[in-house]
């Protein structure tokens, strides 16, 4: 299974735009790996060019990227944690989800109304964020009762899940946010069967027009997002659908004209990879180069149920050498003779960056 950003926001800020420009980059159903793709699921490939230096090296016959899912959730309105507007069905469609990517309104348009009644970033992002602190509150604090009567009953095992509850509900009843809150990784695994929404990181998307790429409105978010420790990324959201008609030539021609290196859907796609902690490592053959993403401090035992059952089951050794050490010498059996490809254990906890070759008894 894939890791996934659910893309939120008020009606008419231009999330399905920023999710049409996502789908349109999305793979094709049979290069996904984990799962069906449902309509509103783009999956979408994390730019590497280091696999595509993987794949030279070992001659491979294809390179398959590593992947996050960009899932687009029905717009949120005020009153939802109450079953206003789809209320209910949009936070339950969007508590699985590992991150938040929350799309804000940066542009005037007389042609699509405002939920509000006018434009003001910050109150918008701040209903939202009202919402889902109101939902986890509710989650919370009906668990907690239950906890509560189960541990006066002589569940004294529970006592240490009923504090991280509590932890948390003291700081919702503030409207704080829980990923401002300093919970112990103990504390955060007694909270995750919860799934509370604020406990996910957030990647705010200032989503203007082409003649407003650093106003007023985006400033004020880019200032909001710095303040609450989150990434904010400045997008137009048709532009980014209108690049994607181009070819690369033309794309890329295009791109170098305003000053940039890559699209910012590319930077929003790098950043959701960030923001999950994640990062990469290689396998490859004659067959095929493939980038893995995973959490950062993942063991190769743990990895190699990623990339196979049977090889977790049967894990015998791990060679592993990193990129950077690969790409100096050029070749990997050369490598090998030269002593730059280390035998690991399960225990090893794989870099960003590592090639990997994984030998397990079937």
């Amino acid at each position: 299974m894939g890791f996934k950003c659910g893309i939120v926001g008020l009606p008419n800020v231009g999330k399905s735009t920023i999710f049409n420009a996502l789908s349109k980059a999305s793979v094709p159903a049979e290069n996904y790996p984990f799962c069906t793709i449902e309509p509103h699921v783009g999956v979408v490939a994390v730019p590497d060019t280091r696999l595509e230096d993987i794949r030279h090296i070992f001659g491979s016959e294809k390179a398959t990227p590593s992947f996050i899912e960009f899932v687009d959730i029905a717009g949120l309105v005020k009153g939802a944690s109450k079953g206003e507007g789809l209320g209910n069905k949009f936070l339950s469609h969007i508590r699985p989800m590992d991150a938040i990517v929350h799309v804000v309104r940066c542009f005037e348009d007389n042609n699509v109304t405002h939920v509000e009644g006018s434009l003001d970033p910050i109150r918008d992002i701040e209903i939202v964020e009202l919402e889902l602190i109101l939902a986890d509150l509710e989650v919370i604090e009906r668990n907690r009762q239950k906890l509560e009567k189960m541990v006066k009953s002589g569940e004294t095992k529970l006592k240490e899940e009923l504090n991280a509850l509590d932890k948390a509900y003291d700081a919702l009843i503030k409207c704080m946010p829980l990923r401002k809150v300093d919970f112990m990784d103990r504390e955060k695994e007694y909270l995750r069967p919860y799934q509370p929404i604020t406990l996910k990181p957030v990647i705010y998307v200032a989503n203007t027009n082409e003649y407003g790429l650093d106003n007023e409105y985006v400033k004020r978010v880019k200032k909001y997002a710095e303040r609450e420790g989150s990434v904010c990324i400045v997008m137009c959201g048709k532009l980014e659908v209108e690049l994607l008609e181009l070819d690369e030539n033309e794309r890329r021609e295009f791109l170098e004209s305003i000053g940039l290196k890559e699209s910012t859907l590319d930077t929003l796609i790098k950043a959701g990879y960030r923001i999950l902690d994640l990062i990469t490592f290689f396998t490859a053959n004659e067959k095929e180069a493939r980038a893995w993403a995973i959490k950062r401090g993942t063991t190769v035992y743990e990895a190699s149920g990623k990339i196979h059952t049977d090889m977790q089951r049967g894990f015998i050794k791990a060679e592993v050498i990193n990129y950077n050490d690969l790409v100096k010498v050029g070749n990997y059996h050369k490598a090998k003779e030269l002593g730059q490809v280390r035998i690991e254990g399960k225990d090893y906890v794989l870099k960003d960056g590592d090639v990997v070759y994984i030998r397990f008894k079937a």
